[in-house]
């Protein structure tokens, strides 16, 4: 079964929820409250149907767009995900080579398992850096000027975590960072010894951005703390000294979106964090058109969170997105079959939303719209 090609992200959850060890799949794949993260949102998704069309000449289809006035190759990007390293050694540089290779921009986490610098060099300039607000906001600000020396073009500043939420799956684990390996941690990870040898052989992982030599540096973060100081002012600061674009990620209210847009943003990113954050909150797809109605047609309005498929994609691309990206299945294609993984379920998204365009009469992705839907 293992050397079987994965189809699509149902078997690559199913497939690394057998490698992973109990602690981790439960960290990737858990959210605040639910026992599977994001039910609402993609009940949601799941009950909007496309709208296939006939007799139309679809024999080229151009999946290619342009995202903060460079032109990428797909719709769909890599969502900035924390501790990407473990699902499997070495995934942080698996998702840079991947945007390199497919020219797709790909967000990478404050509290990633590879430094900046490493993962910069190895996307080849196509990497983002996603930003954490913490404490009083100065380490925050000294964060952003390394990533200005390093090189990063584009910011994604995330606004959602005020506190991090309360994850019932994380908490029942115990799971914390750095790992704590007790009796119960080490039956979990004795029993799925593929996984676990690998990351013994490697190293466990940590987080990349603040090692004993970043932290003589200055650069600290703690997880659990508190981000809660983070506020408008805050925001006009790092405008005001942040000289590229500036995506801001987690935005669910067209009234949050449209005072962004005032202040200067360049960039909205329509997010539920996964679903992680809040169990009972709005869900994206539901906010998406309200957000892009307080906008305007023209503003870039960008959407994660639930996507699995390129139907998905091609849905919320309908819905007013400009952009999207993928989180979770990235992580589990990886745990499932590392690197051949990732591409396989890659192949697969970009296959499935060709073939959706194909069926709903599209030849051009940009072109994509409610037209697209089917009304009821």
């Amino acid at each position: 079964m293992f050397n079987r090609p994965l189809t699509d992200a149902t078997d690559a959850r199913l497939r690394a929820q057998r490698v992973l060890p109990r602690l981790v799949f439960d960290y990737i794949d858990g959210a605040a409250g639910q026992e599977v993260g994001e039910v609402r949102n993609r009940d949601v998704l799941r009950g909007m149907a496309l709208q296939t069309r006939i007799l139309r000449d679809v024999q080229q289809r151009r999946l290619s767009t342009t995202v903060l006035g460079e032109t990428a190759d797909l719709p769909f990007g890599i969502a900035p995900m924390g501790m990407c390293n473990l699902a499997w050694p070495g995934a942080d540089l698996m998702l840079a080579r991947l945007a390199a290779r497919e020219n797709v921009p790909h967000g990478l986490s404050t509290v990633a398992s590879t430094s900046m610098e490493r993962v910069w060099e190895a996307s080849q300039g196509k990497a983002w850096f996603q930003l954490y607000y913490s404490g009083d906001g100065e380490g925050t600000i000294k964060l952003v000027e390394r990533a200005k020396a390093v090189g990063y073009r584009t910011l994604v500043l995330t606004v959602d975590v005020p506190e991090v939420g309360r994850r019932p799956r994380e908490l029942k684990q115990g799971f914390k960072m750095p790992f704590r390996m007790g009796p119960r941690t080490f039956t979990d990870f004795a029993v799925h010894p593929h996984w676990s040898l690998t990351s013994l052989v490697r190293g466990a992982p940590s987080l990349g951005n603040f090692g004993p030599a970043d932290q003589k540096r200055g650069f600290v973060f703690d997880r659990t703390e508190s981000r809660a100081g983070a506020d408008w002012d805050f925001f006009d600061r790092l405008r005001a000294i942040w000289p590229g674009p500036l995506v801001v990620k987690g935005v669910l209210d067209p009234r949050d979106a449209a005072e962004l847009q005032k202040r200067g943003a360049d960039a909205i990113q329509v997010s539920s964090h996964g679903g992680r954050q809040i169990d009972g909150g709005v869900g994206p797809v539901q906010a998406l058109p309200k957000v892009r109605k307080a906008v305007g047609p023209d503003f870039p309005v960008f959407f994660d969170s639930g996507l699995r498929s390129g139907e998905d994609v091609l849905k919320v691309l309908a819905l007013g997105a400009d952009y999207a990206f993928l989180g979770r299945p990235l992580q589990f294609a990886i745990a499932a079959r590392q690197e051949r993984g990732l591409t396989e379920y890659w192949e697969s998204v970009k296959a499935e939303l060709s073939i959706a365009m194909a069926m709903t009469g599209l030849t051009d992705v940009k072109d994509a719209s409610t037209d697209i839907l089917a009304t009821d």
